[in-house]
Order: C-alpha cells, then sequence, then structure tokens
C-alpha cells in the first residue's frame, strides 16, 4: 500500500459522518469548501435581472453578465444549457466553472451579482482552461482585485 492511499484514508476516517463525502470507501466527492449559500445566486428573478440589465463579457468557454446588487458580498450562479450536453456532462461543466469562482471569490469585491453561462467548447475543456476563462472574465469585468501576497 502506498502512502498516498495510507494519508487519504487518515484523512477520511477523521471526517465527521456527513462531511459532504458521498461515498467514504471511495471518496470520489468530498465537498470541503464548497460555496456557502449566501454567495449563490438561484432565484430566476434574479438570473433574468441580471441577464436583462446587466453588463456582459464573453470568450471562448464562457459568458460572464454582472449586475450591482446592493449587499454586501457578490452572490454568483451558474447556467448550462442542454445544448451543452447531456446531465453528466452539464454537471461536470457546473462543478468545474463553481471551482474556479471558488477559487477567485476572495478577490471579487462585494456588491455584485455575478452569473457564468456555459458554452458549448466547455463540453471538452479542462479545470486548467476553465479557471484561466473565469479569471480572463472577472478581468475584463474590472471585478479582480489584487492577489494577496503571500
Amino acid at each position: 500500500m502506498s502512502i498516498l492511499a495510507d494519508t487519504s484514508r487518515s484523512l477520511l476516517a477523521k471526517l465527521p459522518a456527513r462531511s459532504g463525502c458521498i461515498d467514504r470507501k471511495r471518496h470520489t466527492s468530498i465537498a470541503i469548501g464548497a460555496m456557502e449559500k449566501r454567495y449563490r445566486l438561484r432565484k430566476s428573478v434574479d438570473f433574468q435581472r441580471a441577464r436583462r440589465q446587466g453588463k456582459s463579457w464573453a470568450n471562448e468557454l464562457l459568458v460572464l453578465n454582472v449586475v450591482p446588487n446592493g449587499l454586501n458580498h457578490s452572490r454568483f450562479g451558474f447556467s448550462v444549457s442542454r445544448r451543452v450536453g447531456k446531465a453528466t456532462v452539464r454537471n461536470r461543466a457546473k462543478r468545474l466553472v463553481r471551482e474556479a469562482v471558488r477559487r477567485q471569490r476572495d478577490r471579487v469585491p462585494g456588491g455584485w451579482d455575478v452569473i457564468l453561462i456555459a458554452r458549448l467548447p466547455m463540453r471538452t475543456a479542462d479545470f486548467l482552461g476553465v479557471e484561466r476563462a473565469v479569471e480572463q472574465l472577472l478581468r475584463r469585468a474590472r471585478l479582480l482585485k489584487k492577489a494577496p501576497e503571500s
């Protein structure tokens, strides 16, 4: 047995029973660092407002819509059309975009509703490409603060 396997098993043993882990034996999906509810945009009305009143930017993989929300924090919504693919493809696309946004969330100032809409090339996109696309769009929208100094 490898050291990596021992380490991952010991980490899983320390996790509480309901930590977001789908399958404790295979540890296929551990939702550590998932996006908090207050950062999520869920209501259809909010999506429509962002689409109608907001400003948009696009690149090959994504379309970004942004509108002020009057809150102290920014909220993020994700949309993937059926044209992108069947449910598994759409869910993968959303997971990739959600994780890319989660990593940049601290650099986005408060007060914005941000919607990211997946385009057809998301079917075959890898995480690095999605992360670059999200960062590029947020920069173009002037929503990215400087990265914190380490």
